[in-house]
């Protein structure tokens, strides 16, 4: 089989990586996925226009990697995969190596496919370079390279896109950030996945041995439910079937993916498109004690009579987190925020901070911040359009400077069938609570009302039996949830229903929301379009990224039935 491993998983994961996939056990292929949109749009600020780290992990390891005849395809290009080639070359000579380097281009911040990637392997390729792909085509293409794959042979293609995926973000599939964390015997240091990939597509998750962190359905799941939208996962090469995958675990660090089936790609590409929009700043003040709303009242008043210019954008956000007679005064504190967002620097930069810090001695009693006044920042957005699938000029620069073409799918599925498939039917509606004030967390048993779980219930935390994982999608955020028990399945479809969602977590309020149901992996995906504006640059939530929205859902307290707890 073709044994793939990944060293990062974002830029700026662990340094360590790289050596320690190569030294930990037999690799055929390593891979890092660098590459995010926010990254896109640091990258395109920076004059080189690359991750350098993957050039310093290279640095340390390119004659390890050689020694142990193990090719490395990595998508830190950036926006200059053509320089990081240079630069990779330059090393290498000034260590006497002379690894064969090919390049594959086109993106211009497209997501290109995987059979790009494929040729410069056959081709002989040590290193491979790549701009914006898909993070799943890191993967795929080794795969594609091994087994010969057709563009037709879907099925296969499929199940090297969901190992992929497995594999994107690294730590994440080994019990980082995982929801039940706490059952993971050591995450100290948890060890970077290895996909086992068979000819027919099929894999096995894995680790190197006496790394640390763990493979199970559980830490696969969570990352399988990560950033995705429906039960069609459409990819340039192929569209994934999410509602298809069986998950098996098949001995310890051991967890099998099969079943995959896969459909012809759309016939357009996507392209994720970054742009400094204009400049942000923001202040945060500390209330503490008594009257928090009446303190936060004057110190609106006060600051937007003060503001010489007004910025085109201004927003106020009061997070009561205090509570009544606190034993800590950092307990006894709520934080009020105002950010300012403008095309002109000068309007949002230290003229609106400076109003915050002049009444420093005019306002709420207790007045203080949490830091100086500052500049402002440039902040970006994102926004998503799709081009034909031959409109992009997908190139592979071998390593004797020859460049080759690679042609786009010869068979598509319109994009609105893709959109108008049916969803797979959750299972029976099951029995869930929801009063109109969900708060406290009450143990007292209530009555159920013959909707599917005859029976007592108990009022405690929604993670108590579903684990979930978030993260962002433009300016939309996920959600995937899980359960273990088969049983507790019909529950969970339930929970995630629209209303009960609006009401779980306020801030949604009429935002659309869209819930896809993968009974395979007893998983439920919701989508909210637009909760994070304009992107992860754009900022605007405290969690830009929505990777806690996840776990706020978990913590909100709904009533679950008494023989799903005694089942556990």
């Amino acid at each position: 089989m073709l044994r793939i491993g990944n060293c990062s998983g974002f830029y700026g994961d662990r340094l360590a990586a790289m050596r320690e996939m190569l030294e930990g056990g037999r690799l055929d292929v390593l891979t890092g996925d660098y590459l995010a949109e926010l990254t896109m749009l640091i990258l395109a600020r920076d004059a080189d226009g690359y991750a350098k780290t993957f050039l310093a992990q290279l640095n340390d390891c390119l004659r390890l990697a050689l020694d142990r005849r193990v090719r490395i395809v990595a998508n830190a290009g950036g926006v200059n995969p053509s320089g990081l080639a240079d630069a990779i070359r330059a090393l290498a000579a000034a260590q006497g190596l002379a690894p064969r380097i090919a390049v594959v281009r086109g993106d211009t911040h497209a997501y290109l496919g995987a059979f790009g990637i494929a040729r410069a392997l056959t081709a002989g390729a040590d290193i491979v370079v790549t701009g914006r792909v898909t993070d799943a085509s890191l993967v795929i293409g080794p795969a594609i390279a091994r087994y010969g794959w057709w563009r037709t042979d879907f099925d296969a293609l499929a199940g090297a896109t969901v190992a992929g995926h497995v594999l994107e973000c690294g730590t994440q599939a080994t019990g980082g950030n995982y929801a039940f964390f706490d059952e993971i015997e050591d995450l100290t240091r948890p060890g970077f996945p290895i996909a086992e990939i068979e000819p027919d597509g099929s894999s096995v998750i894995t680790k190197h041995p006496g790394t640390g962190g763990a493979v199970t359905v559980g830490t696969v799941t969570a990352q399988l439910v990560y950033e995705i939208q429906d039960c069609r996962y459409a990819g340039p090469d192929v569209t994934t079937r999410l509602d298809s995958i069986r998950l098996r675990q098949i001995g310890q660090d051991q967890v099998q993916i099969s079943g995959v089936r896969g459909e012809a790609p759309p016939p357009t590409i996507k392209v994720g498109r970054s742009r400094i929009a204009g400049f942000r700043n923001a202040m945060t003040v500390v209330l503490t004690g008594l009257d928090i709303e009446a303190k936060a009242a004057l110190f609106r008043r006060q600051f937007e009579a003060s503001v010489s210019t007004r910025p085109a954008e201004v927003t106020w956000t009061l997070a009561r987190l205090d509570r009544p007679d606190a034993p800590t005064e950092q307990q006894a504190s709520a934080l009020l925020t105002v950010v300012a967002r403008d095309p002109d620097e000068q309007t949002a930069g230290r003229a609106f901070s400076n109003a915050a810090v002049e009444l420093a001695l005019a306002s709420y009693p207790g007045f203080f911040g949490t830091a100086p006044p500052g500049r402002a920042q440039p902040y970006g957005v994102f926004t998503a359009e799709f081009v034909p699938q031959e409109a992009v000029a997908h190139e592979v620069v071998l390593d004797d400077g020859a460049v080759e073409k690679v042609a786009p799918p010869e068979e598509t599925r319109p994009l609105e069938r893709l959109a108008g498939a049916p969803t797979p039917a959750p299972a029976p509606a099951a029995f869930i609570a929801l009063n109109a004030e969900i708060s406290g967390g009450s143990d007292t048993e209530q009555p159920a009302h013959g909707t599917g779980h005859d029976g007592p219930t108990r009022r405690l935390p929604l993670g108590t039996l579903a684990g979930a994982r978030s993260g962002d999608k433009g300016g939309d955020a996920n959600i995937g949830l899980w359960v273990r028990d088969p049983e507790a399945y019909p529950w969970l479809c339930d929970v995630v229903s629209e209303s009960a969602l609006r009401t779980l977590l306020p801030e949604l309020a009429d935002l659309p929301i869209r819930i896809a149901y993968l009974p395979d992996i007893r998983a439920v995906n919701v989508v909210i379009d637009g909760l994070l504006g304009q992107g992860v640059a754009y900022n605007a939530r405290f969690d830009p990224q929505a990777k806690g929205l996840a776990e706020w859902l978990r913590s909100r307290h709904v009533d679950i039935p008494v023989r799903l707890l005694e089942e556990r």
